[in-house]
């Protein structure tokens, strides 16, 4: 007899896909409310485009910047705060949440990771490797946790408790095992080790990793954090999610953000660098069978891995990441005739969810260096102006190139928040609002009007003024929008003067008028700290005297570069609340200023960086410069940049300077004449070293800055060099003569 297949009921494997997200949160250090608002609107987020993962920045609960607030009480009980609100509530239901707080263990402090879900916290993941180089200092908070010590219990507070039913939680380095896969943390610094820890996880099937990060802007960074992404997950296979912290939370960092989600060496989803937004959920979609595929046809990483030790798992299979491609409709019910079951067929599935497909790879986005300038500064001075309440800028706006530099930041600072506003970003509206006192109606559409409610500038001119530089200083004021009010403040330096000779009886000349080089020097700094005076005065009243309330920010404009060297009168201009461009290199700023003039239609800066960078603190002949930087410092900008370079970043004191000299500049220079441009260099630097205790605070963007306050941490102090000096001039006089030097 003919077997009938009606009825028949045949099981179909439906493929699995995995929707994850990872986030970008302008967090401030000690803002627990705001703090709990971004991240509770990131998961809603990440809930509402089907994500059942979602991963934050680092430290995300109190904001990743509190450093010795880390040792107050107050913040782990805020932080605990915000967990139990997060609990409280259905917004954990359905996703694994996955944040970013310290936590007091066995008396100990951690940096942890705590995982959140349907209203109970899992897993608490103490980071294991430390950041302590450069702006980090995460081990004078914080303890690395000892892998060695296995999965602990940790006690929950009893406010957590009577929340989840929970008396306690495991605690340890230690993935999740999910009911469909298995998910790993590492955090920060740690995917930035010789032996991270996702190279053990990923050996023992753990499919997705998290990095929950505080990882600060620092011009050409984001390549490196690219190329670590990349090959952690081309080399091991897996799912690799990355969180990042956005903005200033209140120091001199700006958080960069570029949220990422990288599959098996490629990138499927990359946020912005840079920008105004507090919140940015990243989203994608993975069949994680590409995942096992691609490790499996590995057969090098399978042999490992089948030698690898096991890496401790804490059970949630309970809970599903995945879901299926399609819903499944229910079966119409046996009884029903044909008509009622066709109907019921397609009531079901009108109600499917929508066809799914994995996420595509994209190339990775990498900004030019001038671009970063654009961007991270402008982005930064935005956050510090609506934090700080005060009602916009003053700047000092001499038409040089790095007054110019700054100003022109405020102006694309200002094209940026319109450009928000358009896009419907309502924080930033309010922000504009309150910051330029401006009634709730007023919406700015238009870059020039707004900058011209912000900024304010002034060119202090003195006798020593050229005329090209104040027509500059006009001419870029005009092209922003910027209020501007020039001065002439010889009346100011005339009544110091005449204080002096009643004081001393004595007057003094510059030097090209017969006086000395101290006289000299202090008529110059004299007109320097007075521009200083006048800037807060102006920046206290200029509101008042616009008709309007509060205080607006003194800006300083004095590069990377001359901070290294000292070139700047110790309280002068350069002496302000912030500094956009004290992390930056002269070079740098050139290119920046060329890109801003065709970029943002600034065309006025395209002269100030043609011409000659000057003080303009000497007397002119005529009306022409004859001061110039880098004849007073004795060097030029590229030769101070490499300089800072070899200091800093190659570690290099006066004797290895010298030598790693001699292969870049042998060629052209005389052993001799290296040796001297060096000793000019140590000899400038610690006699000046003294002016950088009180620096600015400045956006940090270079690696060879020489902030005293958390990154280049060196005495003020400084000798005669006289060992160094006498080891320097012994191998120059050895190489010239052709004698092998001793060891």
């Amino acid at each position: 007899m003919a077997s009938s297949k009606r009825g028949r009921s045949i099981a179909y494997l439906q493929p699995k896909l995995f929707t994850v997200a990872t986030c970008s949160l302008n967090q401030w250090a000690l803002d627990f409310e705001g703090n709990l608002r971004r991240i509770s609107q990131s998961i809603s987020q990440a809930k509402a485009r089907g994500a059942r993962y979602r991963c934050g920045p680092e430290l995300e609960v109190p904001g990743y910047g509190c450093e010795d607030h880390f040792y107050e009480d107050d913040t782990q009980l805020h932080c605990w705060q915000s967990v139990r609100a997060l609990l409280d509530g259905p917004l954990t239901d359905d996703i694994l949440c996955d944040v970013g707080m310290p936590v007091m263990h066995r008396n100990v402090r951690y940096n942890c990771r705590v995982f959140l879900l349907n209203r109970r916290v899992v897993l608490i993941r103490p980071k294991l490797c430390l950041c302590d180089d450069g702006n980090y200092r995460e081990g004078r908070w914080f303890t690395e946790w000892n892998e060695a010590r296995g999965v602990e219990l940790f006690a929950l507070p009893r406010m957590i408790g009577a929340i989840t039913g929970q008396t306690d939680v495991p605690f340890g380095a230690a993935a999740l095992s999910m009911a469909d896969t298995v998910i790993g943390a590492e955090t920060c610094e740690e995917l930035f080790t010789p032996h991270s820890p996702h190279i053990g996880m990923s050996l023992d099937g753990v499919e997705i990793i998290a990095n929950g990060s505080g990882s600060h802007h620092q011009l050409r960074k984001l390549d490196k954090r690219l190329e670590l992404l990349k090959g952690a997950t081309a080399k091991g296979g897996g799912l690799y999610l990355y969180a990042n912290q956005r903005g200033c939370d209140g120091g001199r960092l700006y958080y960069d953000g570029c949220a990422l989600i990288v599959l098996n060496g490629q990138v499927l989803a990359q946020g912005a660098q840079f920008g105004l937004s507090d919140v940015e959920v990243l989203t994608a979609t993975v069949d994680m069978e590409a995942v096992r595929s691609y490790r499996a046809a590995f057969i090098a990483r399978s042999k490992q891995a089948a030698r690898a030790p096991c890496y401790p798992r804490v059970d949630a299979r309970t809970f599903a990441v995945s879901s299926s491609i399609l819903s499944r409709p229910e079966e119409p019910r046996a009884d029903a005739d044909a008509a009622d079951a066709a109907t019921i067929k397609r009531r079901k599935l009108a109600h499917c969810a929508p066809f799914q497909v994995p996420s595509s790879a994209q190339p990775a986005r990498l900004h030019l260096a001038e671009e970063e300038i654009a961007l991270g500064p402008a982005s930064y001075l935005w956050d510090y102006l609506r934090r700080s309440s005060a009602g916009g800028f003053f700047l000092p706006l001499s038409g040089g190139a790095d007054s110019s530099s700054t100003a022109a930041l405020v102006g694309i600072m200002c094209q940026q928040v319109v450009t928000a506003v358009a896009a419907g970003d309502e924080q930033v509206l309010a922000d504009a609002r309150r910051i330029t006192r401006q009634p709730v109606d007023w919406i700015p559409s238009d870059a020039k009007e707004l900058c011209g409610l912000i900024l304010h500038t002034s060119f202090m001119g003195t006798a020593q003024s050229s005329s090209q530089t104040r027509d500059r200083a006009a001419k870029l004021a005009a092209q922003l929008g910027a209020y501007h009010a020039p001065a002439v403040i010889d009346p100011m330096i005339s009544g110091v003067l005449a204080v002096f000779r009643a004081v001393t009886n004595k007057e003094p000349a510059f030097q090209q008028h017969g006086g000395s080089i101290a006289e000299d020097l202090a008529l110059q700094n004299i007109q320097a700290r007075s521009r200083m005076v006048l800037s807060y005065m102006l920046a206290q009243l200029l509101p008042w005297v616009r008709g309007r309330d509060g205080f607006l920010l003194v800006l300083g404009s004095a590069n990377v570069d001359e901070a290294l060297r000292g070139y700047m009168t110790k309280y002068d201009c350069s002496s302000a609340d912030i500094n956009p461009i004290g992390g930056i290199s002269k070079g740098d700023l050139k290119r920046f200023l060329r890109y801003a003039a065709d970029k943002y239609g600034y065309s006025v800066l395209r002269e100030v960086v043609e011409a000659p960078p000057t003080a303009e603190l000497r007397p002119l002949s005529g009306d022409e410069v004859e001061q110039t930087d880098e004849e007073d410092m004795g060097m030029t900008y590229d030769e101070l940049g490499e300089f800072g370079r070899l200091r800093k970043m190659e570690r290099c004191g006066p004797v290895s300077m010298f030598t790693q000299l001699l292969g870049t500049w042998g060629a052209r220079l005389a052993p001799a004449e290296i040796a001297r441009k060096v000793k000019h260099f140590f000899s400038s630097y610690g006699r000046n070293r003294h002016k950088l205790t009180t620096l600015t605070p400045a956006y940090h963007a270079e690696g060879y800055s020489p902030d005293d306050n958390r990154f280049d941490l060196r005495q003020f102090l400084y000798p005669n060099w006289e060992r160094q000096f006498g080891t320097m001039d012994a191998l120059a006089e050895q190489i010239e003569h052709g004698d092998a030097p001793c060891e």
